[in-house]
């Protein structure tokens, strides 16, 4: 709680809400303009997949500067960029939008490196060392955006048109102000220092890469259940108000999860949280395949959100921890490579669902899972 009173910590966290706010328009911005643009299927997951692989790729080049520049115009010029850019896409009638809106993930790539590098090094400085805590918490504001974005969006895209979104655009100039002024004396972040070697250097490589193999397993899962769960439901006769909510409940799932992980990794062996909210998340992901749509859904969806999202920041801060460099740099790779891994693994699921259908998809994002937390057998308990 004293952290999100603190003002500086708070004007970073609430940027980030209104980053993944915008972000979450995505998908009901493509499928609004699918009919007069005349865009198909296959072209909006294109454009959706170059969008996150855009800003994705964007990030490491950004943590460096964030390491060498600090936090400040990072934050508040990463806001107003994506501000202006999506108000440029709506402001366009013709498919010159669908560039403007590309363009705007750019400020998103800018902001997250430099954000959670700054939350991170705030939980370590004035949370006695609960780096992980304060990470998932910035985090947590993410997820909430990306959860209220298309609730809102959606919405307002209905009843006023492209129009209705002007407001949500709006909040990028006072919340960019907000960090400016709250950041003017953040400096340069402090160079990650190196890890003490174990066991020599094979094993030092090896837990890098097990690291590398759990992030690109859980953000597939996580990708997987957010864009293929609606249409699979939607195949089945559900309506939107169904599936509609029980997407949400996964995202609600996940960043709940986020936090409980996040406080549980500053108690106890990082490696442990990973493998152990690997494992168990199996379980449900296992079964929603098996039930087919079925009341448990309401349960088992956010449980399986709950079960996979507790690794996440984890993973963060371990990256952190063991990749020698800038905290910027370090956050940057390893949020550009999670999003980018994530949206690549999801359009190899859409091939497999056009060929198979969706039952072989759930069934494979729950060994996905499976192997996620296998691998993390092979990250060293790191201890708080």
């Amino acid at each position: 709680m004293a952290l999100l009173l603190d003002k500086l910590f708070s004007s970073v966290a609430l940027s980030h809400l209104v980053i993944d706010i915008l972000n979450g328009q995505r998908a009901v911005l493509l499928t609004y303009w699918s009919g007069p643009m005349g865009l198909t299927n296959a072209m909006i997951g294109m454009i959706s997949t170059v969008y996150v692989v855009s800003a994705a790729l964007a990030q490491p080049v950004f943590g460096y500067f964030a390491d060498r520049l600090g936090p400040r115009w990072l934050v508040s010029g990463g806001v107003l960029w994506m501000g202006f850019w999506f108000l440029l896409a709506l402001l366009t009638p013709t498919s010159t939008a669908l560039i403007y809106l590309i363009l705007a993930s750019l400020g998103s790539g800018a902001f997250h490196p430099a954000g959670a590098a700054e939350a991170t090094t705030l939980g370590r400085e004035k949370l006695s060392g609960l780096e992980t805590t304060a990470t998932s918490m910035f985090f947590l504001f993410g997820q909430v955006g990306g959860f209220l974005g298309p609730l809102m969006g959606g919405p307002l895209l209905d009843r006023f048109g492209v129009a209705g979104l002007f407001p949500l655009i709006f909040l990028t100039l006072p919340m960019a102000g907000w960090a400016s002024w709250q950041l003017r004396q953040a400096g340069p972040f402090n160079m990650v220092q190196k890890v003490e070697k174990r066991e020599g250097r094979f094993k030092l490589s090896q837990e890098l890469i097990a690291l590398v193999v759990v992030a690109a397993f859980l953000s597939w899962v996580q990708q997987n259940m957010v864009t293929f769960m609606p249409k699979y439901l939607g195949d089945l006769g559900q309506t939107p108000s169904i599936y509609g909510v029980l997407s949400a409940l996964f995202m609600g799932g996940y960043a709940i999860g986020n936090v409980f992980g996040g406080v549980l990794a500053d108690k106890y062996p990082k490696g442990i949280i990973v493998s152990g909210s690997l494992f168990l998340g199996t379980v449900p992901l296992l079964i929603i395949p098996i039930l087919g749509y079925h009341p448990l859904y309401y349960y088992l969806i956010p449980l399986s959100g709950f079960l996979t999202g507790s690794a996440f920041c984890v993973i963060l801060v371990l990256a952190q921890r063991l990749i020698h460099g800038g905290t910027g740099l370090v956050t940057g790779l390893v949020l550009g490579f999670m999003f980018s891994s994530g949206s690549l693994g999801a359009m190899a699921s859409g091939y497999m669902a056009d060929k198979t259908g969706f039952i072989p998809v759930f069934y494979s994002t729950a060994l996905i899972c499976l192997m996620g937390a296998v691998a993390s057998l092979f990250i060293t308990r790191t201890k708080r």
